[in-house]
């Protein structure tokens, strides 16, 4: 990925927070046979140590899961808030349009995980995650034994050992102070959810 100096981001808690918070994630694998192939699915953040899994399950009749057998490297799309930049916005001119966004690029080997232990963990840990403070609340103890027996032998679990993660975060560090919030009044004014939300996240991360 391309990254700017400005828009890099290193700091590994920053990385994993936005990583949990955008789990449903964009998981690359790529086979002679196959070339690439990509499956969108929540997953799960892990730290082990000094060391970061994702966690997750894809569907058994999904071919994807096969190529993670071959231990080659897969990578995993982060996709947080986007959104389009007039520049009548700046208070620089001339300017010209943009997109700021982040995102952040996961790699490491796929490993596949059968086990019914571990891909159960995945399932309830996942729906504790969204179903957790809901009126009234749904959970896997739901399900008939049989059903949910069924359920776990219909989906295969992976586990990806991070080796490493590029982050960009494009959000204006590259324009002067007036620019950005220039840029964050404009966003508010608009009437996508997808602008009010990269405001929102601009706010939050100020270089």
């Amino acid at each position: 990925m391309y990254i700017p100096a400005h828009f890099s981001v290193e700091d590994r808690k920053v990385i994993i927070a936005f990583m949990q918070q955008f789990g449903f994630a964009v998981v690359v694998s790529h086979s002679d046979a196959a070339g690439l192939v990509a499956s969108h699915v929540p997953v799960l953040i892990r730290e082990a140590g000094s060391e970061i899994h994702i966690l997750g399950h894809v569907a058994r009749g999904n071919p994807h899961w096969r190529l993670m057998e071959s231990k080659a490297e897969s990578m995993v799309i982060f996709q947080g808030p986007h959104a389009y930049v007039s520049p009548s916005w700046y208070a620089t001119s001339p300017a010209v349009p943009t997109w700021n966004y982040a995102v952040v690029h996961a790699y490491g080997a796929a490993q596949v995980r059968e086990d019914a232990t571990f891909i159960a963990g995945v399932v309830e840990d996942l729906t504790r995650r969204y179903e957790d403070g809901r009126e009234p609340s749904w959970s896997t103890q739901a399900l008939p034994g049989e059903s949910y027996g069924k359920l776990l032998n219909a989906i295969v679990g992976f586990e990806i050992p991070v080796s490493r993660c590029e982050a960009k975060f494009k959000l204006g560090q590259n324009r002067s102070v007036e620019d950005r919030a220039g840029t964050i009044a404009g966003l508010e004014r608009e009437p996508s959810p997808a602008a009010l939300e990269l405001a929102e996240f601009m706010r939050l991360y100020r270089p």
